[in-house]
């Protein structure tokens, strides 16, 4: 009998059974803020890396709409065995508080189980705490057990990117459509980009999903640090999502998003990147990077209040 995977774990690959009913609780310490975990459990960025229960599983997010009303679907693969499809729909997000969506599970068209997962947020600056509730309706037989190996793998890794993840926010006394053109235009973006001192050299630039920036970024001193953002998500007026790399091609340094949200006619912007090791991070905070980049946000900020008119 050949096995399959599933997003919380390994499961045998055996036709539907009648319906098994469990409730599961998974609890987590996790050694980061409270505002870090929230956008670590809900930012499609963040969650790309930390869903894969072992490093042989692969997931491929086809659709992402964190928002109540919207759903994710996604794609566990490994070599060999057919893909596992997972259906998310989210029906409460209180940041920082509360999720609660369904889950249904399926494999070559069959359903494998469904569930109504509820995940509870609590927690300082110093600290914080999750604690996941799986109300799980199995039609396959050794559901439940996969969803005990994986979820308890899934809150390690979350654990592990909430460590490594670095969330700057400010809001911008400018409509959403405002920000979002100072940041996703290409004649725009070079302008501000970057801290206090700073300019950008850009080298190639195409700000959509599947192009890149190609630009270096150019210290007071004249030190020049090669940069290429790589952009893999754009939702008009909601979130990017894009790979920074160590100059062209070069290698990764970290996963990045950026949310736009309307705060009664200013604009919320958050500015995430999950590190690709806890060393980056570390050394990232080191040399001043939540500073250098809240000092970017304000760039853009002056940018805007700059051109006549467009803020109004």
């Amino acid at each position: 009998m050949t096995s399959k995977p599933n997003p919380h774990g390994m499961i045998p690959a055996r036709d539907p059974l009648p319906g098994r009913f469990a409730t599961l609780t998974f609890e987590r310490d996790v050694a980061a803020p409270l505002s870090v975990l929230w956008q670590a459990w809900t930012v499609p960025a963040a969650r790309a890396i930390w869903a894969a229960p072992t490093p042989a599983v692969t997931v491929e997010f086809l659709e992402a709409d964190t928002r109540v009303g919207g759903r994710e679907v996604s794609l566990c693969k490994v070599a060999g065995e057919p893909d596992i499809r997972c259906e998310c729909g989210w029906l409460d997000l209180e940041p920082a508080v509360r999720s609660v969506n369904y889950e249904v599970i399926s494999s070559r068209g069959v359903t494998q189980s469904v569930a109504l997962v509820t995940a509870d947020f609590s927690g300082t600056d110093e600290g914080s705490r999750v604690v996941v509730t799986v109300q799980l309706s199995a039609l396959a037989e050794d559901i439940e057990a996969g969803y005990r190996q994986g979820f308890d793998a899934a809150l390690a890794n979350l654990d592990g990117v909430a460590g490594r993840t670095m969330v700057l926010q400010r809001t911008i006394e400018a409509p959403r459509a405002v920000v979002w053109n100072s940041w996703m235009h290409p004649d725009a973006l070079p302008q501000w980009w970057g801290p206090d001192g700073f300019s950008c050299r850009t080298r190639r630039i195409d700000l959509r999903t599947g192009g890149d920036w190609v630009f270096d970024m150019i210290a007071p001193d004249g030190t020049v640090f090669p940069n290429h953002h790589r952009y893999g998500e754009v939702r008009p007026e909601e979130r990017i999502g894009y790979t920074l790399l160590w100059g062209e091609n070069g290698p990764k340094h970290a996963d990045a998003w950026v949310a736009f949200e309307d705060q009664d006619g200013a604009t919320a912007v958050t500015l995430g990147m999950v590190f690709s090791t806890e060393a980056e991070f570390q050394q990232a905070k080191g040399f001043g990077a939540i500073e250098l980049g809240l000092q970017t946000l304000g760039k853009l900020e002056r940018f805007i209040a700059s051109r006549p008119g467009t803020a109004a």
